[in-house]
């Protein structure tokens, strides 16, 4: 083998990228000190693109599939003088697989709560977090604003700025849907939606697309969590008299369960006691009051009339009078009182609106 041999064997023939790491984005193919034959095979695998830079600018893009690499379907090589010799030297460029699969599971959240005004807490602190997922959709643009000359570009690399992207936009989307902290969890979906159509032109900036914005949890800060709780316990309890009733009975019970302990349980077992005692007095107390308002409620909305032979107090529809057993008309006679002329039952004593005496046979 003569020595143009030797020299022409150690030229790059074939140009492929097999990724292992399921995490890389760029590739630099390594050529440092070495140059790419004329008519080498480059070989880009689907969800792959191949980028060639020629002294520092981007010249060719090669699409998944078999490519042969000299001056016909590099056009913009040869512009750039990568073929001057007639095609028949190699040339030195740098060649950068860029990988335009999807990355799925990428978590993102606030490291900070994000202030909020909700209509029922008002001011409110949140927290929140969830996965996403990017797609090199611009290897060109890509390369240009993020990787650089990086030979190894990964999604570490990248995911801080872009987590401060979805944290920025995330909140800003929260606030312009005024959707109220208890109705955030029905929501997720139509907010996460919302959030990635807002941030679409931010990760087209970067030759990226945010196929995927997913939110698993909103979590409110404890204090209005405990609060929350409070008011579903109220609600659950219902009558909170009665259930006081409740909780003093089952606390005497367990008192006087409570046999042992010596001098000094007794003593606490008998303050204890005390204690319980005035809270269930207090709470029966409180409960008698309740009761006996309502009976006087009751008692004051009954209709009532008199009697028209000897004018006690009936209940309107009595049929017979509870003082004299006398038959209670439907439509009892009426005279007019002699002071106010107010309209009196006949046989009453006296007028049920002044007092007046009634004379008999009046």
């Amino acid at each position: 083998m003569g020595i143009f041999d030797a020299i022409r064997s150690q030229f790059i023939e074939v140009i492929e990228w097999l990724d292992d790491s399921g995490n890389t984005l760029v590739y630099r193919f390594p050529v440092q000190g070495q140059e790419i034959k004329n008519g080498a095979r480059l070989t880009v695998r689907e969800s792959q693109a191949a980028v060639f830079v020629y002294q520092g600018q981007i010249a060719d893009l090669f699409a998944p599939g078999l490519h042969t690499i000299d001056g016909g379907n590099t056009p913009i090589l040869t512009k750039l003088g990568a073929w001057m010799h007639g095609f028949n030297s190699p040339f030195k460029a740098e060649v950068y697989f860029v990988n335009t699969k999807q990355f799925t599971d990428l978590k993102w959240g606030t490291s900070n709560p994000v202030m909020m005004r909700d209509t029922d807490f008002g001011m409110v602190r949140l927290r929140a977090f969830g996965i996403y997922s990017i797609r090199v959709t611009d290897p060109r643009a890509f390369i240009k604003e993020i990787a650089g000359t990086n030979a190894h570009f990964v999604t570490e690399d990248i995911e801080g700025q872009l987590k401060r992207t979805l944290v920025s936009g995330f909140s800003d989307g929260l606030a312009e849907s005024k959707i109220a902290a208890l109705d955030l969890a029905s929501n997720y979906d139509e907010l996460g939606k919302f959030t990635r159509s807002k941030l679409a032109d931010d990760f087209n900036a970067f030759g990226l697309d945010l196929t995927k914005f997913v939110i698993e949890n909103i979590s409110l800060p404890a204090e209005v969590e405990a609060a929350m709780d409070k008011r579903t316990s109220m609600g659950v309890i219902g009558d909170v008299g009665r259930y006081a009733q409740f909780q003093a009975a089952d606390a005497m019970r367990d008192a006087a369960q409570n046999t042992g302990g010596g001098g000094a349980a007794t003593g606490a077992g008998l303050g204890a006691g005390f204690a319980i005692g005035n809270a269930m007095a207090s709470a029966m107390s409180n409960a008698m009051n309740q009761s006996q308002s309502e009976a006087r409620s009751e008692t004051a909305t009954v209709t009532k009339t008199a009697c028209p032979k000897c004018g006690a107090a009936n209940l309107a529809n009595a049929k017979f009078c509870n003082e004299c057993g006398a038959k209670m008309e439907v439509a009892a006679q009426t005279v007019p009182c002699a002071k106010c002329g107010a309209p009196v039952l006949a046989g009453s004593k006296f007028c049920n609106e002044c007092g007046t005496k009634v004379e008999p046979g009046s």
